[in-house]
C-alpha cells in the first residue's frame, strides 16, 4: 500500500530502469524530466486502483509480507496446478478483499495522506468497519468452499445440518442467503474503492432488473422476475456470478500475466525495448514521437494498464519530444494514442485475450493470430499521423550520431528478451495460459539473477511481486462483481434482448433515412446494409461510453455480455463481433471527457488535458475504422476459415491500410503538401468508403481521392513555394 518506506508503484520502477537512458538534443546531452516521485504520484492521480491511504507501520510490514506470500502462492500453483475451484477462487477473492480495505478508505481525502493515532476504533490508520469488511469479505469467500460437501454437527446442545451444494441449488439454505447476500455488498464497496461509484450503479441496475423484471416499461424488457433467494443461489455459487469464469481468469490467468510484466520490466526489458524502436524509428521524420509509437507497440505485449505504460515511457519520450517542437498536446496525445493500442496487442491485450478464449471456448492462440492484422492497422494509422504531422511542423529525424548501434543494443538487451520469447513459445506449443506465465516468471527470475547488465535481487523480486499484486487489486475486485453481471444477463436473456431492440430501433431508422439518400448511386447499398451500419455506430457509441474508467478486462466482460449479442443478431461471426466490442471499449481510454491515459499524458506534457485527450482521440483514428473492416470483411481476422480466402484478406488489408492512410492524412492536413479544408474532407470521406471492401466503395473512393493526389503532387514538385507555410 501507499505508505511511508516502501515503494511499491510499477511506473516509479519502470520509470528508473528508463532514467537511464540518455537522449541527445540539438547537440546537448538531457534527461527526462520527471524524477521517480514525481513518477509515481502522476500515475497514482490518474489511476483509481492506485489512490490508497497511509497506513501504520505493522500494517505496512504485513501488506508487504502478505502481498508477497499471495504472489507466491499464484506463481507455485501456476506451475504444479490450481486446487479446487472454489477454494482457489475463494483463496484470490479473499486475498484482494483483505488487501483493498486495508488499503483503500471509504472516501478519497487530505486526511487519508496523513496518519491518526490508534483508538478503539482505529488501527493503523485503518477504522473499525474496514476491519469487519475484512472478516465479512474473507467469511464469504471461503464459505462456499466450506460448505461444498455436507455438514452435519451438534452444538450447545443444537444441531446444525447442511446438506451438499449440490442439493442445494435451486433451493439455498437461509445462511447461503446471508453469506452470499454479504458476499455482494462487500464486493460492490470494494470496487467503488478501487474504480469510483459507476460500476457498482451499473451492477445495481443489473441487480433490481433481475429481481423487478416482470415491472420493466418495454415488452421487450420484461420476465418473470426471480426471488432474492434464487438470485443469491445464481450470483453466488460456481458455474456463473461471482464465482464464474471471470473470477477464475482472473484468479489463474490475468494476475500471473501481471506479475511477469513487472518482473520483466525491472530485469530491463523495457530499457531494451525503447532502444530497439530509437534504432528502428529514431532516423526517420518525427524522430522521437515515432520512438513512442514504436516503444509503446512493444511495451504494450507485456503490459496490462496503458496509463502505466503511458506513465513510464512518457516520461522520457513526451519531453524530448516538447523540446524537438511538438506542442505539448500533441506530444501528450502521441505517447497516450501508442500505449492504448498495447491494450489490443498480442500477445496479451491487457489480458482480454484470455477472457475472450474462455468466452469463446477457443484455443488462445486463435484470438492472438485474428488480432495480429488489426493491431497492426491501428499502429499504422498512429505511424502515419505522427509522420505526417512532423511533416507539417518541419521536425526532423533524430540525427545518426544520437542513434544507438543495432548491435549494441543487441548485445546488451538481447537475454532480457528471453522471458518474452519463453512465454510466447509455451502459448503457441499447446499449454495453458498460466503455464506459459509460470515458464515467463521463472525465465525472468533466472535472467534477472545472470545476468549481469541488468542483475535484479531479491530485494527487487520482493518489490516487484509487491507492485505485481496491487496492480492486480481493482481488476480482482471488479472482475469479481462483474460476474454478477455475466449471471443476470445469462439467467434473464437480456443480452439478447437488447440486441434486437438495437435492430428494431436501427431498421426503423434506416427505413426513414434510406429514402434521403436513395438518389446517392451507391450499388448494392439497401436497408439490411443501412440497417448493419446504423447499429454498428450504435452498438460502437454504447461501447465507448460503457468502458469509461475501467480496466480493459473488466470493461470487456462487461461488453461482451452486454453489447456482444447484438451484433451476434446481425449475423457478426462471434469473434469479430467479441473484437469489435473490445476494440470501441479500449477507444474509452483516449476519447474525451473520460480519458485517463490522455490526462496522464497531459500531466507530463503540461497541456491542456482536454486537449490532450483530442490529440489521442485523432491519432487513434485507425482503432475506430478497422473494427468496421473486419465485421464487413471478416477475413482480416485470418483464422475465419468459412471466410478467408488469400484474395479476400489480400484485398481486405490494402484496402484497410490505404483507408487508414487517408484517414491519418486527412486528420494530420498534410500528404506531400499542405492540405486546405476541401482536400481533407475528400480523403476523408475517400478513406471511409474503404472500410467496405468492395468494387463499388473502391471506385468511389479512387474518384474522391485522385483530384487531391493530383493537386497534392502539383505543389510539391511544381509549386515548392506554398511548402513553406500552411494555407
Amino acid at each position: 500500500m501507499s505508505c511511508r518506506g516502501v515503494s511499491t508503484n510499477a511506473s516509479a520502477t519502470i520509470f528508473l530502469i528508463i532514467l537511464s537512458a540518455f537522449t541527445r538534443i540539438n547537440g546537448d546531452t538531457v534527461m527526462a524530466e520527471l524524477d521517480i516521485k514525481q513518477a509515481e504520484e502522476l500515475e497514482k492521480k490518474y489511476d483509481s486502483g492506485l489512490q490508497t491511504r497511509v497506513i501504520g507501520p505493522y500494517l505496512v510490514k504485513f501488506t508487504f509480507y502478505f502481498s508477497i506470500l499471495f504472489a507466491a502462492y499464484h506463481y507455485v500453483t501456476a506451475g504444479i496446478g490450481v486446487p479446487i475451484d472454489y477454494w482457489h477462487m475463494g483463496s484470490h477473492m479473499a486475498g484482494v478483499m483483505i488487501l483493498v480495505f486495508i488499503g483503500f478508505p471509504a472516501f478519497r481525502g487530505r486526511h487519508n495522506n496523513k496518519m491518526r493515532p490508534n483508538s478503539w476504533w482505529i488501527y493503523g490508520n485503518v477504522p473499525i468497519w474496514d476491519w469487519l469488511f475484512i472478516v465479512a469479505g474473507v467469511a464469504s469467500a471461503y464459505y462456499v468452499g466450506i460448505t461444498w460437501y455436507e455438514i452435519d454437527f451438534e452444538f450447545l446442545g443444537g444441531r446444525f445440518q447442511l446438506p451438499d451444494q449440490v442439493m442445494r441449488q435451486g433451493n439455498p439454505a437461509t445462511i447461503d442467503v446471508v453469506f452470499g447476500t454479504i458476499l455482494v455488498v462487500v464486493l460492490l464497496e470494494a470496487v467503488r474503492r478501487t474504480l469510483g461509484i459507476i460500476v457498482p450503479i451499473i451492477i445495481c441496475i443489473f441487480t433490481v432488473y433481475a429481481v423487478f423484471g416482470m415491472y420493466m416499461p418495454f415488452q421487450i424488457l420484461k420476465h418473470p422476475g426471480v426471488s432474492w433467494d434464487l438470485f443469491i443461489n445464481s450470483m453466488y455459487f460456481p458455474e456463473e456470478g461471482i464465482f464464474g469464469v471471470t473470477l477464475w481468469i482472473v484468479s489463474t490467468v490475468v494476475f500471473h500475466f501481471v506479475l511477469f510484466g513487472i518482473l520483466a520490466q525491472r530485469m530491463g526489458l523495457g530499457q531494451f525495448f525503447v532502444d530497439v524502436a530509437t534504432v528502428a524509428a529514431g532516423r526517420y521524420t518525427g524522430g522521437l514521437a515515432k520512438v513512442s509509437v514504436v516503444s509503446s507497440a512493444f511495451f504494450g505485449t507485456i503490459s496490462g494498464s496503458s496509463i502505466a505504460n503511458t506513465v513510464s515511457t512518457g516520461s522520457l519520450t513526451i519531453p524530448n519530444m516538447k523540446r524537438m517542437g511538438y506542442p505539448g498536446h500533441l506530444a501528450g496525445g502521441v505517447e497516450a494514442a501508442s500505449s492504448a493500442g498495447g491494450q489490443i496487442t498480442p500477445p496479451i491485450m491487457g489480458a482480454a485475450a484470455f477472457v475472450m478464449a474462455e468466452f469463446l471456448e477457443l484455443p488462445y492462440t486463435t484470438i492472438i493470430l485474428a488480432a495480429l492484422v488489426p493491431a497492426a492497422m491501428h499502429y499504422v494509422g498512429v505511424i502515419s499521423i505522427v509522420h505526417f504531422k512532423a511533416k507539417r511542423l518541419g521536425l526532423k529525424g533524430m540525427p545518426a550520431s544520437e542513434i544507438p548501434k543495432l548491435w549494441d543494443v543487441i548485445r546488451r538487451g538481447w537475454p532480457t528478451a528471453i522471458p518474452l520469447a519463453v512465454l510466447i513459445y509455451v502459448l503457441f506449443s499447446g499449454y495453458s495460459p498460466h503455464m506459459a506465465a509460470f515458464w515467463g516468471i521463472t525465465t525472468a527470475l533466472v535472467v534477472g539473477f545472470l545476468n549481469p547488465m541488468h542483475r535484479i535481487g531479491i530485494n527487487d523480486i520482493m518489490e516487484g511481486c509487491v507492485t505485481g499484486v496491487k496492480y492486480a487489486l481493482a481488476v480482482g475486485a471488479v472482475c469479481s462483481a462483474i460476474g454478477i453481471v455475466v449471471g443476470v444477463v445469462n439467467t434473464t436473456g437480456l443480452g439478447f434482448r437488447l440486441g434486437f431492440m438495437v435492430t428494431e430501433v436501427a431498421v426503423n431508422f434506416g427505413e426513414a433515412t434510406l429514402p434521403l439518400i436513395a438518389w446517392f448511386p451507391l450499388a448494392d447499398f439497401d436497408l439490411q446494409d443501412l440497417t448493419l451500419f446504423i447499429s454498428l455506430i450504435m452498438i460502437a457509441v454504447t461501447c465507448i461510453f460503457m468502458g469509461a474508467g475501467l480496466p480493459t478486462t473488466a470493461l470487456y466482460i462487461m461488453l461482451a455480455t452486454v453489447a456482444q449479442p447484438a451484433l451476434g443478431n446481425l449475423g457478426v461471426p462471434p469473434l469479430a463481433s467479441h473484437l469489435f466490442v473490445l476494440y470501441y471499449g479500449v477507444i474509452s481510454e483516449i476519447t474525451p471527457p473520460v480519458c485517463a491515459s490522455a490526462y496522464a499524458a497531459a500531466g507530463i506534457a503540461g497541456s491542456n488535458p482536454f486537449k490532450t485527450g483530442l490529440s489521442a482521440f485523432s491519432l487513434g483514428i485507425g482503432k475506430l475504422l478497422v473494427p468496421m473492416v473486419f465485421v464487413y470483411s471478416p477475413a482480416m481476422l485470418i483464422v475465419l476459415d468459412d471466410y478467408f480466402t488469400w484474395a479476400e484478406f489480400i484485398q481486405t488489408a490494402t484496402t484497410c491500410a490505404l483507408g487508414v492512410f487517408l484517414l491519418s492524412s486527412s486528420v494530420a492536413g498534410y500528404f506531400l503538401a499542405f492540405m486546405n479544408g476541401p482536400s481533407r474532407v475528400m480523403f476523408a470521406i475517400a478513406g471511409l468508403l474503404l472500410v467496405s471492401p468492395n468494387t463499388t466503395a473502391i471506385l468511389y473512393a479512387f474518384l474522391l481521392a485522385s483530384p487531391v493526389l493530383a493537386h497534392q503532387i502539383y505543389e510539391r514538385y511544381f509549386n515548392k513555394g506554398h511548402l513553406t507555410k500552411e494555407t
